[in-house]
């Protein structure tokens, strides 16, 4: 992990709301959002919901994910990405420790971890095992009030000097993600900059991948 990387070409990890009162209505906003280009993976985001919602939600979107080739990961919860056989899980800092994490979700599932501005947890991180570590929040975020700031140069340093994948997250917009594809940034996570563009979930997903091709 010491070596630095080639440039990768930078992609779309989109993110839920926290909150999907209508199951059947935003299983046709991700169709359309995926109709839109190349996402390389669908992580769900619920936040204060029973179990069952979740396998719900799971079991309404996972197979929209499957049938365009896009990922699906599950947040917080590793018990339920084994036993739902999710892709993988995004873990915080303070959750299940990595080692634990892999022996529920197996050698096979992607695990990505939160490693807010710290490249120090994010190489820790990533020795244990992690597939991709996210840093963030580089900007306000509408979807997440309780961020840790983070620069730039955390990008720009983790692209130069490591193999493994970051993902830059936090109020990531269209408008304002150039700055982050060219600090070498993998993924570009973002939730409400698709959800709430105004043109709609398709609109969004090309206009980013235009930004990705430029």
């Amino acid at each position: 992990m010491s070596e630095p990387r080639e440039a990768a070409h930078c992609r779309l990890y989109l993110i839920t709301p926290e909150s999907i009162p209508d199951l059947t209505a935003f299983a046709a906003a991700l169709e359309d959002a995926l109709s839109g280009g190349d996402v390389a993976c669908v992580q769900l985001r619920l936040k204060n919901v029973k179990d069952d919602e979740i396998a719900e939600a799971v079991q309404a979107l996972m197979p929209i994910c499957h049938s365009h080739d896009v990922a699906f990961i599950l947040n917080d919860r590793p018990d339920l990405a084994a036993a739902l056989n999710c892709d993988g899980v995004h873990i915080g800092p303070e959750d299940m420790s990595m080692a634990d994490t892999r022996k529920l979700v197996g050698p096979d599932a992607t695990v990505g971890v939160t490693c807010k501005n710290s490249r120090h947890l994010a190489m820790d991180l990533a020795e244990a095992g992690a597939d991709y570590v996210a840093f963030g929040a580089f900007f306000p975020s509408s979807t997440k009030a309780d961020t840790t700031p983070a620069d730039i140069e955390t990008i720009e340093v983790w692209s130069e000097t490591t193999t493994v994948p970051c993902v830059a997250i936090g109020g990531i917009t269209v408008e304002n993600c150039r700055p982050l594809i060219d600090a070498g940034a993998d993924f570009i996570a973002v939730s409400s900059g698709v959800w709430n563009y105004p043109a709609g979930p398709a609109a969004a997903v090309r206009a980013f991948n235009g930004a990705f091709e430029k």
